[in-house]
């Protein structure tokens, strides 16, 4: 399989990123979809009917998503919701395709080798355009396309510098599809991860696994979880290191005030994921 031309899902993110924009700038308002619909230049039904398509849930269920008042309701569940998962053994009704991944990690030594081989492809997504990233036993990275697809490649070879890159976009689209495709996620057929880290980094990846989809978690709670109370900027660092966007869900770490703070792809792409995710749960 070959990269193709930039296919209507990702022109139809474009849209939907703006009106994203639009919502979140002016959520106390409550904009109607007129409004948003003639901020992104499309008539109200297309709108209407494009978002609906795009995220599963309509433009006011997504409104209420990304409200403050619904981070801080999933902030205020956080420490009971991943003290339940570690609980159950990380199981859970709401968890959707976070049951869905296994995963093994590469200690520093393997990752800082010479030999280390990875393969990497442009594929379409919900959020835009992605670059996959594929170790030989598993998937090892997932970012997103802004400005070019060159800055996403250059951001992925930053990560692992001496590692060798191959295009091979037949070998990353099994993995971007089960990424993205939620009929794929299949507890019978978990995703592979790799993850490329320090053991620091890996052990915070592994806690952010355990927040279920439609939930939220602070760094200070991740840094409990892991033993270290006062390693919550550590933490925060080890965040916005994570390789492997949306499978290892570092889009559901809020601020302690509940805000959506910082997001490596963007506060724009933070916001379309939980509101996709909300999507998922709540089938609005």
């Amino acid at each position: 399989m070959l990269d193709m031309p930039t296919p209507p899902v990702t022109s139809d993110y474009a849209a939907v990123k703006r009106a994203i924009e639009f919502i979140s700038t002016r959520w106390r308002d409550q904009p109607s979809i007129e409004a948003v619909a003639e901020h992104v230049g499309l008539s109200p039904s297309h709108f209407q009917h494009l978002f609906k398509r795009w995220a599963g849930l309509t433009p006011k269920a997504f409104l209420q998503a990304i409200t403050i008042e619904r981070a801080r309701e999933l902030l205020r569940d956080s420490a009971s919701v991943l003290d339940a998962a570690y609980d159950v053994g990380l199981s859970g009704p709401s968890r959707l395709h976070d049951l869905f991944v296994t995963h093994e990690a590469l200690t520093p030594g393997d990752y800082r080798r010479d030999d280390l081989v990875l393969r990497y492809g442009f594929h379409a997504s919900p959020f835009g355009e992605a670059i996959v990233v594929a170790a030989p036993r598993g998937l090892a990275g997932v970012g997103f396309v802004d400005d070019d697809r060159e800055s996403a490649l250059a951001d992925m070879r930053r990560r692992w510098p001496r590692a060798k890159f191959l295009k091979d976009a037949e070998a990353t689209a099994p993995y971007a599809a089960r990424a993205f495709d939620p009929a794929l996620w299949r507890a019978d057929q978990p995703l592979r991860l790799v993850m490329i880290g320090t053991d620091f980094e890996v052990r915070v990846w592994e806690t952010l696994l355990s927040v279920p989809i439609g939930r939220a978690t602070t760094y200070s709670d991740i840094a409990r979880k892991i033993g270290k109370p006062k390693a919550a900027r550590a933490v925060g660092a080890a965040v916005g290191k994570n390789p492997i966007s949306f499978v290892v869900p570092c889009h559901r770490v809020l601020g302690r005030s509940g805000a959506l703070t910082g997001y490596h792809w963007g506060l724009a792409r933070k916001q379309a994921i939980i509101g996709w995710e909300a999507g998922r749960v709540g089938g609005a």
